[in-house]
């Protein structure tokens, strides 16, 4: 029987066999920010342990970072907090990238960003969202904080092989339809636990169809489908997209590793423990009623009668009405999940036919410095800022509200980012998931809108 890119790529890293289904795998890249650095480098040190290969970990500053322009008003704690991982790098030989630096920004947007994160690498992070990785053909996926440790100083580590669950997407989007409202789509169908015990492939010709960064949307949000890992197989596309990369193999290096890429999409005889399949042909744009990603609904249709009656009071919903028309009061267009070059040329498409209504406050949140300088260069902010819209410095910013920025109290935000939990952009705050073009929408109309209804 042949083998799935997961097994290639999880078979090449196994170490030794370690009984009751564990195993010891070897980790080619690791990326690590702040939040986890403040606890990670003192832990080694207090135990006497030295970093085991500082070159195959890089550092950036992300969920604390302020996003305000020019960096304006920054919090005492987190200066302190950035200074501490800033030292912390440097004494032990870490490649960290400094706030404003060429190369800095949310670490699931530079590790692909840098040509860090390869096709067939083992990619980790104290990061549920490390999944985003997949989309290159890596095997990347989040760690607490004991495996960081034991990362950090072995450049190991003790897992149990997943189940796979291939997930087939056929047809072609219609428009005004996006690799997020595909994803949301599939957490609808499965359910937020749908993937768990599973490493997740994504395949089939509405997969192959999709440009890199947009792949990188549908791995971000497989932890939300309750799978730790999410992969598509590289192909000439992915090939394409890391050639010349700062970090990425060069010259002769370059021919090996491609040859060595090219021999990891599965086999045709591959056998899958699960497998879902959706067809994108007719799908209508996504967007989020409840407290979780998989409370999710064609935006013209009616708010679903779900026995989860605590989402839709704490989201202030009623069931049987239409969410289009709901008054929102923030935007959020950013997150590791949607602030790519790609994810603001969308959302600027649909800024360009309007304003951002009176009421309505709307961010803009580049993902990182190069997303920022390559949209600026573009034009994109003069868009942005001619509708309405606050263009801000790259960082995790109201995805999670780490560093203070939130959403206030029963103030509604459609958001790119990936989650939807109680309180996740701030006590209180009420959160609609959906695509960079859609939140573009509801800025522009004030309310839950159809982005089919705007000029896309």
């Amino acid at each position: 029987m042949g083998m799935t890119l997961f097994d290639k790529v999880w078979d090449a890293h196994v170490i030794a066999e370690l009984g009751g289904g564990a195993q010891l795998l070897h980790v080619d890249r690791h990326l690590i920010h702040e939040l986890s650095s403040s606890r990670a480098f003192p832990d080694l040190a207090a135990r006497g342990l030295k970093l085991r290969n500082p070159a195959l970990t890089i550092g950036s500053t992300d969920h604390v970072v302020t996003t305000n322009p020019g960096r304006a008003g920054a919090a005492p704690w987190t200066i302190r907090m950035i200074d501490a991982m800033r030292a912390e790098c440097a004494g032990a030989g870490v490649r960290y990238f400094d706030v404003g630096e060429d190369g800095s920004g949310i670490l699931h947007v530079i590790g692909p960003e840098l040509g860090f994160t390869l096709p067939g690498a083992t990619v980790l992070c104290a990061d549920s969202h490390t999944c985003t990785n997949g989309a290159l053909g890596a095997l990347a996926f989040g760690i607490g904080a004991s495996e960081l440790l034991h990362v950090l100083a072995t450049q190991t580590i003790v897992q149990s092989k997943p189940g796979t669950l291939r997930a087939n997407f056929t047809g072609s989007l219609p428009r005004g339809v996006y690799a997020k409202d595909m994803i949301l789509a599939l957490i609808g169908r499965v359910g937020a636990a749908g993937g768990s015990g599973y490493a997740v492939e994504y395949a089939g010709s509405a997969v192959r169809a999709l440009e890199v960064e947009a792949r990188m949307t549908l791995c971000n949000l497989s932890i939300e489908l309750g799978a730790k890992i999410g992969m598509v197989a590289p192909d000439e596309k992915t090939y394409a997209y890391l050639q010349g990369r700062r970090l990425a193999p060069k010259g002769r290096d370059w021919d090996a590793a491609l040859a060595h890429w090219q021999s990891l999409p599965g086999d045709a005889d591959a056998r899958f423990d699960r497998e879902v399949g959706l067809d994108v042909s007719s799908l209508a744009p996504q967007i989020t009623w409840g407290t979780s990603p998989e409370d999710v609904m064609d935006v013209d249709a009616s708010i679903p009668d779900s026995p989860k009656r605590d989402a839709l009071d704490y989201m202030g919903l009623a069931a049987g009405r239409p969410i289009a028309g709901t008054r929102v009061d923030r935007v959020f267009i950013g997150s590791c999940t949607n602030s790519r070059l790609s994810d603001l040329r969308i959302a600027a498409a649909v800024a360009r036919s309007g304003k951002v209504a009176a009421h309505v406050e709307a961010w803009v949140v580049p993902g990182s410095i190069g997303v920022k300088r390559a949209a600026e260069a573009e034009g994109l902010h003069e868009v942005f800022l001619e509708a309405g819209f606050q263009w801000r410095e790259p960082g995790c910013s109201l995805c999670v509200g780490a560093n203070g920025e939130l959403v206030a109290p029963q103030a509604r935000c459609v958001s790119t980012s990936n989650r939807n939990f109680v309180g996740r952009q701030g006590p209180g705050a009420r959160t609609h998931l959906a695509s960079p073009a859609m939140a573009a929408a509801a800025a522009l109309a004030g309310e839950i809108a159809d982005v089919r209804d705007f000029p896309v």
